[in-house]
């Protein structure tokens, strides 16, 4: 005798919400900051357009933030 499979609809009510931290991807916190002339992160000095100096620095400033909420 074979197992009986049940079959559900996959609507995704089962699926437990998003949390804030999830819905605002990093990125869009970067691009809040203003340009200040050097990096947020390593305070190596910029133009006046970038926020960062490279992506190691970007990703730093983001797991640090995510540590001091």
């Amino acid at each position: 005798m074979e197992p009986i499979q049940e079959s559900v609809p996959d609507d995704g009510a089962g699926m437990p919400p998003p949390s804030a931290a999830t819905s605002a991807p990093p990125a869009r916190t970067r691009q809040m900051l203003p340009p200040k002339g050097a990096c947020w992160y390593c305070e190596k000095p910029l133009d006046n357009v970038r926020r960062f100096c490279d992506k190691e620095c970007a990703d730093a400033f983001d797991e640090e933030k995510e540590f001091t909420r």
